[in-house]
């Protein structure tokens, strides 16, 4: 019988392939239950059920930052407001979930006297930057741009007649203001809607906006309050109960302030929401109130005008056209009906009075030539008569009758700077020192007298613009 016989060399490969297709089929079992398991497992997993969170849309405008221990302060509440990461973050969506989260909200545009007033009774930043037309001032009228640098405030300020301590004062004023605002951004008691349309404008004056670092929280959380009192209502912007004459000189005073918001907040890119349609709506209601003859009454509409009323309406009319909201024609027939009446009804002495008997609170005369000044008629007869008469019979002497009523001097002091020349040499000198002393160590100013400011706040504002007059507009350029 033959055997064959394996040579060693052949036995050893026979071993070595025996050894490899053992280890591959180990592997392959091996991923085989891997792969099932993973199978498995995706088959087995249930969706977990996540309930959606339910989202608030709440506009909170910025807290108030109180820093000064030495200033009075009134109504100011210790109840925490949320914080917000930064200036730039006012309006917030905050989440009713458990874990907090803010973002954005873009705006959405849509087409959609008692004695504080009576028959007697302008846009400041303390910005980081100090050339006109940087951060977005360039869109800004130039009229208005001047008050925006501290340079050429300073500027201005030594051209016109201002000085150091009037500067020193205005500042006290705005601090004065931001420790005495309320907690829903509003100022005063008795008439909120008109005493925060006056520190908006102070504020503004200063070109103090919502992006100021020192007042921006200030600034913002008072136009605010204007808005949400403007949504609330269809008709006029005004303290809800009040009646009577109050509500007009409200809603004159609330379109000023709220129109210059809109221009600076549209060019400075800061969206606050409704404030275009708020401002819209109420310069239009304006506009058609305007009496036949040219002039506005208590409540709007009816025949004839009354002129301390009524200059109100006619700067709020030009601040709305510098929002470039309307085409700039729709302010040419109120205008132009506006000074037509004052014409009328001025006195061949050159006073502007309360009505159409000039002699009746002559002292609003400077209101009526500031009206040919702002449309572009600072050389007619008429303003020229008017500043004449100003000059004759304008005293200032603080603390004596009615010589310092800041409510006419208001407008004296802006009829007068865009008169220039000696006219204004003689009344700066005499109100400019006797005004700034007569400021409290608080930053206010106290008045009361009958038919002129019977409040701190609103003596205090009116206070404030007189100093702001030599930059906050631009002399013949209104």
């Amino acid at each position: 019988m033959l055997h064959a016989q394996l040579s060693p060399e052949a036995i050893q490969r026979l071993q070595t392939q025996k050894r490899n297709s053992t280890i591959s089929s180990v592997l392959i079992a091996l991923l085989t239950i891997v792969l099932i398991a993973v199978v498995l497992a995706l088959y087995l997993l249930k969706p977990s059920n996540i309930t959606p969170s339910t989202f608030n849309i709440i506009y909170i405008p910025p807290a108030k930052i109180i820093d000064d221990p030495t200033i009075k302060k009134q109504k100011v509440s210790t109840k925490q407001k949320p914080a917000k990461p930064s200036r730039d973050m006012a309006r917030l969506i905050h989440t009713t979930a458990s874990s907090p989260i803010s973002v954005p909200v873009p705006e959405t545009i849509t087409d959609s006297p008692s004695v504080e007033f009576g028959e007697s009774v302008n846009i400041g930043i303390g910005w980081e930057k100090n050339k006109i037309g940087n951060d977005g001032f360039e869109g800004i009228p130039e009229v208005l741009r001047s008050r925006c640098s501290p340079e050429e405030r300073s500027k201005r300020m030594k051209e016109s007649g201002g000085n150091q301590s009037a500067e020193k004062a205005v500042m006290k004023s705005l601090r004065w203001l931001k420790q005495t605002q309320n907690e829903d951004g509003s100022w005063g008691d008795k008439y909120p809607v008109a005493m925060t349309g006056f520190a908006v404008l102070a504020y503004l004056g200063h070109c103090e906006t919502p992006k100021s670092p020192e007042f921006g929280d200030s600034v913002e959380a008072g136009i605010v309050y204007l808005i949400n009192i403007g949504m609330k209502s269809d008709k006029i912007i005004c303290t809800p109960g009040v009646k009577g004459y109050a509500p007009v000189y409200e809603h004159g005073i609330a379109t000023y302030a709220l129109a210059e918001a809109t221009t600076f907040c549209s060019q400075l890119n800061h969206p606050i929401p409704n404030l275009k349609k708020v401002t819209k709506k109420a310069g239009e209601i304006i506009m058609d109130g305007q009496t036949p003859q040219g002039g506005w009454v208590y409540g709007f509409g009816g025949n004839g005008g009354d002129n301390s009323v009524g200059f109100w309406q006619i700067q709020a009319l030009k601040a709305c056209k510098h929002t470039q909201i309307w085409p700039q024609s729709k302010f040419k027939k109120p205008a132009r009906n506006a000074l037509a009446y004052l014409e009328k009804v001025q006195g061949q002495n050159g006073a502007i009075g309360y009505r159409g008997d000039s002699s009746r609170s002559p002292g609003l005369t400077g209101g009526g030539v500031l009206a040919f000044q702002f449309w572009g008629e600072g050389e007619s007869k008429a303003a020229k008569n008017g500043i004449e008469y100003i000059r004759k019979n304008s005293k200032f002497e603080w603390g004596k009758g009615h010589d310092a009523n800041l409510y006419y001097h208001y407008y004296n002091a802006q009829a007068m700077i865009n008169a220039g020349g000696d006219d204004w040499d003689h009344y700066n000198k005499m109100f400019r020192d006797d005004l700034i002393n007569a400021q409290n160590d608080d930053g206010s100013w106290t008045q009361k007298m009958r038919h002129g400011p019977v409040n701190q706040h609103m003596a205090t504002c009116l206070a404030t613009f007189m100093l702001e007059v030599y930059y906050r507009f631009l002399p013949g350029t209104n």
